[in-house]
């Protein structure tokens, strides 16, 4: 039987894992525990990936939403919601879904891989290696950086806790001179602030809870949400924010997914979301890779382009929101990340005349396999189905002058909907 490790019991390991068992696979997961304390917001889209995913007992522990203050650009007006998630509670939900699932977690910490085209041998602590015959990596951030990758500029994130009373949960959000920060409390007391920063010229590490208490008492916005508490130093944790691609996100028998195959900027959007995008196609990549050899590099194809893809998109995402801040347009910090990964437009307008059909890798049931998709100026990668309805056929009946044929071969709310998105791609009848 095929021996199929998972590195990594976060959001994206524990989608993978459970993807395979679906599937029929024998899934083993390493993991350690997270060595600190932290909350995330996610919004909706993040809790409707973790159903998809089949995290049940990890999308219990959102908290109803609650309001969110967002200061940017001297704007205070801006409120919205999100739903605060306690990612102790969360990580331990995370091992219930899988145990409930059947899937085996061992509580070790990686030493070393040693991997070879036969295999991967994982030296664990505690306990005898482990063997593999294919390998995931989902240790996030703190995956080995091998391999050749893309880099954003060199970002430092210093999350604060400490204890207040219970009160009302809230979060914001504010711009800084040389950064930004992020702030939440939660309903039993618990209070975060990170400051989100330029690696560069920052104190030294016994200077910072000191440097980080003088930053909130220079804030408005804590002093609005928080007790006095928030003056004071504050437990600490730095962490990369460093955006990061992979160029080779996988190989014949390893798969990597989540922020150890892309991380973006905290900005960008929220790292739970991101670590599913790349972890819920991964189980048919990995299934095409073991059942059809003969596709490996289709497969490897699907997986690499849409990591790349998504990375594009979350990466524009954060330098859009870095160019809505106007008032510091020369300092180091936003002058790097307004411009950076390029000047693309994030949706690029529709044009009809960009689109084509070509034949590319999809997800087909459990595998990936190759078929006709139309690509557009903002869907690159293509698109197959349009709501269950192949787009391919449509797209080349108008290229022979037979769109009216092929569309009245449907019935009328699928008519409709397919004239709408043709409308929408800048078609003019």
């Amino acid at each position: 039987m095929l021996e199929i490790v998972v590195l990594g019991a976060g959001p994206a390991g524990a989608a993978v894992a459970l993807g395979l068992k679906r599937l029929g696979y024998a899934v083993r997961l390493v993991s350690e525990w997270r060595r600190f304390t932290a909350v995330e917001g996610v919004s909706q889209r993040v809790l409707d990936g973790l159903r998809q995913a089949g995290l049940h007992h990890a999308l219990a522990c959102a908290a109803a939403p609650s309001p969110r203050r967002v200061l940017w650009n001297d704007d205070g007006q801006s409120i919205n919601q999100e739903s605060l998630l306690d990612r102790s509670r969360f990580d331990t939900a995370i091992r219930e879904d899988l145990r409930e699932a059947g899937i085996e977690v061992l509580e070790a910490r990686v030493l070393k891989v040693e991997s070879t085209d036969d295999g991967h041998l994982i030296h664990l602590e505690p306990g005898e290696p482990l063997r593999a015959d294919f390998l995931i990596e989902a240790r996030g951030r703190s995956a080995p950086l091998a391999g050749g990758r893309l880099r954003g500029p060199e970002t430092l994130s210093l999350l604060n806790q400490w204890q207040e009373a219970p009160g009302q949960p809230a979060s914001a959000v504010e711009s800084l001179p040389d950064g930004w920060a992020w702030m939440a409390r939660l309903a039993d007391g618990r209070c975060y602030w990170q400051i989100t920063l330029d690696a560069r010229d920052l104190p030294s590490k016994d200077q910072l809870p000191e440097y980080c208490a003088r930053r909130r008492s220079e804030s408005a916005l804590v002093r609005e949400l928080f007790g006095p508490e928030a003056l004071q130093p504050a437990s600490l944790h730095a962490r990369s924010s460093t955006a990061i691609l992979f160029h080779e996100a996988s190989g014949p028998n390893w798969l990597r997914v989540g922020d150890a195959a892309m991380a973006v900027d905290p900005l960008s959007g929220n790292g739970i979301f991101q670590s599913l995008s790349s972890a819920l196609q991964a189980p048919a990549v990995i299934n095409t890779l073991l059942q059809h050899p003969e596709r490996a590099d289709l497969a490897r194809r699907f997986h690499q382009s849409r990591v790349e893809h998504l990375f594009l998109r979350f990466a524009r995402t954060g330098r859009d929101f870095y160019a809505l801040e106007q008032r510091w347009p020369d300092h180091p910090f936003w002058r790097d990340r307004r411009t950076w990964p390029d000047a693309e437009r994030l949706h690029a307008p529709a044009d009809f005349a960009q689109v084509r059909v070509e034949r590319a890798p999809v997800i087909h049931g459990d595998l990936i396999e190759e078929a006709e998709v139309v690509v557009t100026a903002d869907q690159p990668l293509g698109i197959w189905h349009l709501q269950g309805i192949e787009l391919a056929p449509i797209v080349s009946a108008f290229k022979r002058g037979e769109l009216t044929q092929a569309l009245a071969t449907l019935q009328e709310q699928p008519r409709r909907m397919v004239q709408g998105w043709l409308l929408a791609q800048g078609y003019r009848p």
